[in-house]
């Protein structure tokens, strides 16, 4: 197959989303297709470049920085990729678009299907759904709902990145979408599972308000008659004010920030640590609870949809509701009970094995071989 991704966001741009389009596209382009890619490009990075297999371009999106994107410059990036898409559909003719995220990529999928008969697949992954995201999208999707129909409509096929995205694009869209669960590449399983001494705490992803990183550390102080360790991997707005709650609750000597890794260096911290903390308001399919299963990690999280799928409340770890007293509860039951703890990390590399990379592989091929038929 001749495979045309579209994604406004493509490693190192966006979060994991982004990764979810990579990671899918080289598996693709490692079996042989062909794969090109259509992104949004920053002043700093290449107009052209081969990644895994993928050939990936970037036309000037005026993105302003890495990690965020706001409507703006969604709206930008249709504009200025709309010329290099359309071209690379005339010339090297895809067999099939995959567009990743139904708003903004999919208005281009739409277009390119329009004007040259291409058929497209849609990925949801959650802010791109309504309900997804409520506080931050809700007025957004009322203005475009009329806009935002025909995107659903025109798709050849429709997947998911969880149960959760899928069950908010048939309730709020009347759209069946196909799960397929993101993927990452097994590990071999430790000899042996081991806590570190003190229990070592794990945050990745960007402080924002989504992700609601200053309710762990609230909750991490109702716990500091405990011993425990936590890194904090990420950046983002609410970076500043996660340090002065680290300060004001006496937890510096207990709290890193490590900022942004690199993928390499990620994998080493988990592979490092017992507990991931998760108390993010909202998530599709957690790319860092995806890694955190395959390093064995026991989840602490959220009681949110977007979780259900990652952690089996009681045997892999823990969901807890939105408050600090409810995630203090909780991490005081696996921080006074190591065996449950040693437990937990090994259900988690068991259930890891739903995320296996080549069995999602298998998912997509068959949908966008569909597609083109």
């Amino acid at each position: 197959m001749k495979i045309l991704v579209l994604c406004y966001e493509y490693p190192p741009v966006g979060g994991g989303g982004g990764r979810v389009a990579a990671s899918v596209g080289a598996g693709l382009a490692a079996r042989g297709h062909e794969v090109k890619v259509v992104s949004a490009g920053l002043r700093h990075l290449p107009r052209r470049a081969v990644i895994e297999g993928v050939e990936v371009f970037r036309p000037e999106s005026f993105r302003k920085r890495e990690d965020t994107c706001s409507v703006p410059e969604m709206a930008l990036f249709l504009l200025t990729a709309f010329f290099p898409a359309l071209r690379l559909c005339r010339q090297w003719r895809p067999d099939v678009i995959h567009a990743h995220f139904v708003v903004p990529t999919g208005a281009l999928a739409l277009a390119l299907h329009w004007l040259t008969g291409i058929p497209y697949v849609l990925t949801a992954h959650l802010g791109d759904v309504p309900g997804g995201v409520p506080e931050q999208t809700d007025k957004l999707f009322r203005w475009l709902g009329p806009f935002i129909r025909p995107i659903w409509k025109n798709a050849a096929a429709v997947t998911a990145v969880s149960g959760f995205v899928a069950e908010l694009a048939e309730k709020n869209c009347g759209v069946s979408a196909k799960v397929i669960l993101n993927g990452v590449p097994m590990l071999p399983p430790p000899a042996r599972l081991e806590l570190q001494n003190p229990v070592r705490l794990v945050m990745v992803g960007r402080l924002s308000v989504q992700k609601n990183p200053l309710l762990a550390i609230r909750a991490l102080s109702l716990v500091k008659d405990l011993p425990w360790r936590l890194e904090v991997i990420g950046e983002g707005p609410l970076a500043a004010p996660m340090r002065e709650c680290v300060e004001g609750n006496g937890l510096a000597d207990r709290v890193v920030f490590s900022g942004w890794l690199a993928a390499e260096e990620v994998s080493e911290r988990l592979a490092a640590s017992d507990i991931l903390l998760m108390t993010s308001t909202s998530e599709g399919l957690p790319m860092a609870g995806i890694e955190a299963l395959r390093h064995g990690l026991a989840i602490v999280g959220s009681r949110i949809g977007g979780l259900m799928d990652v952690v089996a409340d009681g045997k892999n770890g823990l969901l807890c509701d939105l408050t600090p007293e409810y995630f203090a509860k909780g991490l005081r039951e696996v921080l006074e009970n190591p065996d449950r703890l040693l437990a937990m990390r090994a259900a988690s590399l068991e259930k890891s094995r739903d995320f296996n990379l080549p069995d999602r592989l298998n998912d997509y091929e068959r949908v966008l071989e569909s597609a083109i038929r």
